[in-house]
């Protein structure tokens, strides 16, 4: 909004008011872009049919992202800069106001009514502050019920007189109840989340950040934030965004179309490597152990042992000529591709025209003059085709796997001085396979294979891979999602106390070892602004024993939550504690050991209470989720009920990982928590004293 502009807030009787009148205009706006954008008419601007599919596809997105969400603010914010003669301004003209908000809106004569929060004058609503104004004379945030507007707060940025407090708007923001999806932290965003949104394209970022820190939604700002600063250039390369697993995903995925971003792929990391059927599991030192960055100097060793050092000469025949290639000139040409280290489907495409290029060098010696084309067809010649198969033959990902699992001595082979002899017996199937269709191949088996496959034929590579709940990768899955940013860059977000399988990771150096981004910044996000002070004070009891050295997040909530440990007699009593927190408004969740879930749900059946299962979208009518433990990490409730903490922590297969598992189980709350318990609760939350 130019400074020329009538102020909306000239007029004392009624600021509300005309900011209100405002977003009525921004969305006017808003209609009026997304209908011309629906009366486009392309017929006489397309030369051929593939143009207009192409071109009415871009529509068809244009029209989406101009939506319109009733239910989510245009505008969030408002920056007054200071009017300076004479001063060098930040870049947002002198005494100009910005409305901030989702996306770029402007009127009819194209002057701006919200400005999109990406954009570089945006920055200083995250950033400015009373020490640095950034030329920001009026910070004035909003409050909405329902997509309505029904307050707003100031904070005069230049005034010395006035203290600073905090944010009564932000904090109802953050501890608004939530039902449906994971929603945008867009209005909400801290400096120093903001710095790790706004980082360049070109560096990797590490994010470690305990419960509620916002690590997540910082990771999906980042990809929204890079689209929007690189349209052009992941236009071409594409971004992804790889989570644990399909509930998750399925929580967090509206988050990118509120912010206007449809072109983002989701994935899990089974996704990203399913060449093959999984159908089977491993034991935990199996898993631990295929999902050992050792593993792939084994599937290596494997795959080149194919290659063998020809022993024959190669006779081509054209016309009356006949044309030998001697076996110790053949070899070189193979020790040169051996030595080249290119991938080797690669490197077994290029041998049968290194061999026709030896030909080719002695038909020009013998006078001829041979074109691309002889050289061409030397290299489909029967005689050269045959030694390329006797030589390198082709390969297959998931035979080889096959082979190395089900064959000792195979294995033995191209294990020596990697694995010992009792790993490789742990690797190794009771039982030999005889196909590849046959095999019970488990999630562990399905990375082997794609690194298999990766070292026949290069993966192809994204311009941008945010890899979220980072902590439960083996180094194996680390190199395949690695492989998929090669050229790229990466956002990795985790955090190390939450690493709930037996290879979690142990460091980030080390995990941005394994993804080939050792050049990659670490980060650390310690200020808690979702999981309520009281409870986050009694899940961090447990960092001591789970990741010794971590920084305990420092809740920064002025509301303490609601927080009980309560004894009970059984599932009676535990119904009874979701139905005393589903009187309050919001999303309540029963977490429980994944072995008494059914239980539970009997319970609730016959208490009449409807629930959903993670992933589901909750809705008014009904609000509560029953989750396993193992399915809880990354979601949040606004109030939860943890049943049997004990019953977590034994369901896994040691304490370590079950006192993970738990503290992911205790931080999952917006506004409340009651662990509700009938035998002792683990003696690393009661100091020794069951309580």
């Amino acid at each position: 909004m130019s400074a020329t502009a009538p102020d909306p807030l000239d007029d004392p009787r009624a600021p509300l008011t005309r900011e209100r009148t405002h977003l009525a205009h921004s969305r006017a706006a808003l209609r009026a872009m997304r209908e011309d954008v629906e009366a486009l008419d392309i017929k006489d601007v397309t030369a051929n049919w593939v143009n207009a599919q192409v071109l009415t596809r871009q529509i068809d997105d244009r029209i989406k992202a101009l939506a319109d969400l009733s239910d989510t603010p245009l505008f969030f914010g408002r920056l007054d800069y200071l009017r300076a003669p004479g001063a060098e301004q930040a870049e947002g003209a002198e005494g100009e106001r910005f409305y901030i908000g989702r996306r770029h809106v402007h009127d009819a004569d194209g002057d701006p009514m919200v400005i999109d929060w990406r954009a570089p004058v945006s920055q200083p609503f995250y950033r400015a502050s009373r020490k640095d104004p950034m030329d920001v004379g009026l910070r004035r945030r909003f409050g909405y019920t329902g997509g309505e507007l029904t307050a707003y707060e100031d904070e005069h940025l230049s005034d010395p007189s006035e203290t600073a407090a905090t944010s009564k708007l932000l904090q109802q923001e953050i501890e608004r109840p939530r039902v449906g999806p994971m929603r945008d932290i867009v209005a909400t965003i801290q400096p120093e989340q903001d710095e790790i949104v706004r980082g360049g394209l070109g560096g990797t970022v590490c994010v470690q950040g305990g419960p509620g820190t916002g690590k997540t939604a910082v990771g999906l700002h980042r990809v929204a934030y890079l689209l929007y600063a690189h349209r052009e250039r992941l236009a071409r390369t594409g971004t992804l965004v790889i989570g644990p697993n399909r509930s998750f995903l399925h929580y967090i995925e509206q988050v990118l179309p509120a912010l206007g971003e449809l072109s983002v792929q989701q994935a899990t990391v089974d996704d990203l490597v399913a060449q093959v059927e999984v159908r089977g599991t491993d034991d935990a030192r199996a898993a631990v152990l295929k999902g050992d960055a050792r593993m792939a100097e084994v599937l290596r060793r494997a795959l080149y042992a194919q290659v063998t050092m020809p022993t024959e000469p190669v006779m081509v025949v054209r016309g009356s000529r006949r044309w030998r290639v001697p076996a110790y000139e053949l070899e070189e040409i193979v020790r040169e591709l051996l030595g080249r280290e290119i991938r080797y489907g690669a490197a077994r495409e290029a041998l049968p025209q290194r061999i026709a290029h030896a030909v080719l060098v002695q038909m020009e010696r013998a006078g001829e003059a041979p074109d691309d084309r002889v050289q061409d067809a030397v290299a489909r010649n029967s005689a050269v085709k045959a030694a390329v198969k006797a030589v390198w033959p082709p390969a297959d990902p998931a035979k080889l796997v096959l082979r190395l699992l089900s064959d000792g001595e195979f294995l033995a082979e191209h294990a020596a001085g990697i694995l010992d002899e009792d790993e490789q017996k742990a690797v190794l199937w009771a039982k030999p396979v005889r196909s590849v269709k046959s095999a019970k191949w488990s999630s562990a088996d399905a990375v082997l294979i794609d690194e298999a496959a990766d070292l026949i034929q290069r993966t192809h590579s994204l311009g941008h891979v945010v890899l979220d709940e980072a902590q439960d990768l083996s180094p194996m899955q680390y190199r395949a999602v690695g492989r998929r940013c090669t050229t790229g860059s990466a956002t990795v977000l985790g955090d190390l106390a939450q690493g709930t399988t037996p290879w979690a990771t142990r460091s980030w150096d080390e995990a941005l070892a394994h993804l080939g981004k050792s050049e990659g910044v670490i980060e650390e996000l310690t200020a808690g602004f979702r999981v309520p002070t009281d409870v986050i004070t009694y899940a961090s009891r447990l960092l001591p024993h789970i990741a010794p050295g971590l920084t305990p997040v420092a809740s920064v909530r002025e509301n303490p939550g609601f927080f009980e440990v309560r004894a009970v007699d059984g599932g009676t009593e535990v119904v009874a504690a979701c139905e005393e927190l589903l009187r309050n408004e919001g999303s309540t969740g029963l977490i429980a050991a994944d072995a008494r879930v059914p239980a539970l749900a009997e319970a609730l059946t016959a208490a009449g209470i409807g629930f959903l299962a993670p992933g589901e979208e909750t809705t008014e009518e009904t609000r509560l989720t029953l989750v396993p433990a193992s399915l809880a990490k990354g979601l949040e409730y606004d109030y939860v009920v943890l049943d049997e903490p004990r019953a977590v922590v034994d369901g896994e297969p040691d304490e370590r990982t079950g006192l993970r598992r738990l503290y992911v189980a205790l931080t999952r709350a917006v506004s409340g928590l009651i662990v509700a318990h009938t035998g002792p609760l683990p003696e690393q939350l009661t100091g020794g004293a069951a309580e």
